[in-house]
């Protein structure tokens, strides 16, 4: 099955047009704060922009109330859920009807034991690097062995593969974990924030030729 990709922490409309146009089938939005957040104005825009592409917001801190209301006026399709929402939290939010993205972050080994409770009422799991400090957005890379063996632990499970990822890479991390969805947003930037169009067009090529033959 081919694997998707999700290009994320878009902050302009022209932005997201270029991810549709390359074949991108997630887009997202980012409230949870850094150099890549957006205004409810700003999130909208991106939303029509990307026409029938789901636009996933990436939430922190705000309460499920407040994730449904943004989400509602901006047009969204979804939430990514940082931060320590419990179960009862996505579940409630995807029996309101939006897609949701539970997030491990991962540093060690010992890190890995959180995807089966996070799996539980969600729609996919995204796998990133623990960096101190940091919620997103890093350039850093998880680890091969720790991706890989979240991969089996999320067997039957949509996962959702970020950190570090860029069009020179993206390609051997898809032939090695194998997940049905990879995540973007430094690795396809010319600023913080700023989508580089010809980098996107590389990102998705490489996504589509190593799903074609893996």
């Amino acid at each position: 099955m081919p694997v998707k990709a999700k290009i994320c922490g878009l902050t302009r409309p022209e932005d997201a047009a270029a991810a549709v146009a390359a074949g991108a089938s997630y887009l997202g939005v980012v409230f949870a704060g850094g150099p890549r957040r957006v205004t409810m104005t700003a999130a909208k825009e991106i939303a029509a922009a990307g026409g029938s592409i789901p636009v996933i917001g990436v939430y922190g801190d705000q309460s499920v109330d407040e994730i449904l209301r943004i989400n509602e006026a901006a047009g969204l399709g979804g939430a990514q859920l940082h931060g320590p929402y419990p179960r009862g939290a996505a579940a409630e939010l995807r029996h309101r009807g939006l897609r949701v993205w539970r997030v491990v972050r991962i540093a060690e080994p010992g890190d890995l034991d959180a995807l089966g409770a996070a799996a539980l009422d969600a729609d996919a799991v995204l796998v990133e690097p623990r960096v101190p400090h940091a919620a997103g957005g890093t350039g850093v890379s998880l680890d091969i062995a720790l991706a890989r063996e979240a991969r089996s632990r999320l067997v039957g499970r949509t996962m959702v593969l970020a950190g570090g990822l860029t069009p020179e890479t993206v390609g051997k991390a898809v032939a090695l974990v194998r997940p049905e969805v990879v995540d973007v947003s430094s690795g396809v930037e010319s600023l913080p924030g700023k989508k580089d169009p010809d980098k996107i067009a590389r990102f998705m090529e490489a996504v589509f030729g190593h799903s074609a033959i893996s």
